[in-house]
């Protein structure tokens, strides 16, 4: 065979073996549509190989990285677009909320201008969560849905913030309009899911997540989704193996390490818990659940100090953490400083909801300290009313977490000196608001309030309860801004904020 010959056929070889951009990008559009932005991904990058300067195909780019929340994937897309000649309102918009994954969120303000679109206050909502100005994002949404009321991602987004303001009725309302706007698409299944777990109804949102899981294979959301609801149910090993199969679509995904990292500290697998995190030491916030785990298995593993720094630094961050309060009284004593592990542990063992764990921690801190106080705690461990108080309390719990509320305020009522303790009193003013028995809700929160007045969460229920009654704005105004400003991170009173300043408007 001739040389050239040769080269010829290696050539038509390699034309033939090279796909063909049109049926990739056709691929690419498929599974964009199937809401497979991975496999969306994977495509449209092939058929850019082939016709890099294809303006469709940049544009589907863009967007599939804008749904895989890659920012600056995104904004490199849309610059490209850019030098090339190509603008329009739509790659602003896209520039924006490429911002906003950023971290831009100021700069996603100012380039959505003046855009009234739904899509534009969509993002204001977004880039307003971001800076954590909830009643400011509550009012874009709120202005967008008054631009086009049937805009999908915007009432997806609404939604959600409602879920997180625990304002269940009108969440329900959004859900259902996500039904008729796309009865099938996956954040119609998982946000009824999610409604519906919040709600208690854990067989309705195991049949949302379900099918969701069911129709999208390729997404790891409705496989987390059922793995906390199995967790929630007690199923460790069973939420264990259904997040190994999302660990085979998205190891990397956060969902699947969050998950990781909360089961395996369930089952005391501490290793597990510091290599999944070790890398990510530097940037965990240590109020979270994984910067909390993380901690907790250094103080397992043997290493107090680092420990006994990081539960400090968390519950700095957030006082009425209950569990970063009693690790740091943990850590502290395991590195020998008994006195003031008993004084932080302290207002956990004081409470009437005080259970072996905290009594036994304070106990052993007020041995090694000498202090007088183990005898009075060594009493209350040993007491016989301790196991029936832990009954109540348990119960009233569950109560809680079905919405049963009668029963809540009936356990939680039994408990020996419920009346002078602030977080039982807090516990059944939610019963009894959400029961409907509005003086009564008022008179626990304000005495919850009066017991702990410097208490983010006592702040928060005390406004709660005088926004959902429609009572004294002013005076709820005032408590929620600062439940707010004590604990800023908390996403349940930043909602409550913006639904606070936006009563009545």
């Amino acid at each position: 065979m001739k040389r050239s010959a040769l080269i010829a056929g290696l050539l038509l070889l390699a034309a033939c073996s090279r796909a063909d951009p049109a049926a990739q990008y056709a691929s690419a559009q498929k599974a964009f549509a199937a809401e497979d932005y991975a496999a969306a991904r994977t495509s449209v990058l092939g058929a850019l190989d082939s016709d890099g300067s294809n303006r469709d195909m940049q544009l589907l780019l863009a967007r599939t990285q804008l749904k895989l929340g890659d920012g600056d994937g995104a904004q490199s897309t849309l610059t490209r677009l850019e030098e090339g000649g190509f603008t329009s309102a739509e790659l602003v918009r896209m520039k924006a909320e490429a911002a906003i994954l950023r971290g831009q969120a100021r700069a996603a303000l100012d380039l959505l201008g003046q855009d009234e679109t739904a899509g534009a206050w969509r993002l204001r909502a977004a880039a307003h969560t971001a800076l954590d100005n909830s009643p400011a994002a509550l009012d874009a949404l709120r202005r967008g849905l008054a631009a086009d009321p049937r805009d999908y991602a915007l009432v997806h987004d609404y939604a959600r913030f409602l879920i997180a303001a625990q304002d269940y009725p009108a969440a329900a309302k959004a859900v259902e309009t996500l039904r008729q706007l796309g009865p099938k698409r996956l954040d119609t299944l998982m946000t009824a899911g999610m409604l519906a777990a919040q709600l208690g109804q854990l067989p309705s949102a195991q049949e949302s997540f379900t099918a969701a899981a069911n129709a999208f294979p390729s997404r790891v959301e409705p496989l987390t989704a059922l793995a906390s609801l199995a967790d929630m149910e007690g199923q460790v090993d069973a939420a264990q193996q259904i997040v190994a199969r999302a660990a085979k679509i998205a190891p990397g995904h956060p969902e699947v390490i969050d998950l990781t990292v909360l089961l395996a500290s369930e089952k005391g697998d501490w290793e597990t818990v510091r290599k999944t995190l070790v890398g990510q030491e530097a940037t965990l916030d240590p109020r979270s659940a994984n910067g909390m785990s993380y901690a907790e298995a250094l103080l397992r593993l043997g290493h107090p100090e680092h420990a006994r720094a990081l539960f400090a630094r968390a519950l700095l961050l957030s006082p009425q953490n209950p569990y970063a309060r009693l690790m740091l009284a943990e850590a502290q004593l395991a590195v020998g400083d008994a006195r003031t592990a008993l004084r932080t542990v302290q207002p956990l063992s004081d409470s009437v909801l005080a259970g072996e764990r905290e009594l036994d921690l304070a106990l052993r801190a007020a041995k090694a300290a000498k202090d007088p106080s183990a005898g009075v705690l060594q009493a209350r461990l040993q007491s016989p009313d301790l196991k029936a108080n832990q009954q109540r309390a348990g119960a009233g719990q569950a109560a809680l977490v079905r919405q049963d509320w009668p029963a809540a305020l009936t356990a939680f009522g039994q408990i020996p000196g419920h009346e002078n303790d602030a977080e039982v009193l807090r516990r059944m003013a939610l019963a009894a608001l959400r029961s409907g028995q509005a003086a009564a809700a008022l008179g626990f929160a304000d005495r919850a309030l009066e017991l702990a007045p410097r208490n983010a969460d006592n702040l928060h229920m005390a406004a709660l309860v005088r926004l959902e009654q429609g009572t004294d704005r002013d005076q709820m105004l005032r408590l929620m801004k600062q439940a707010s400003q004590l604990d800023p991170a908390n996403r349940v009173i930043r909602a409550d904020l913006a639904r606070a300043v936006n009563a009545g408007s």
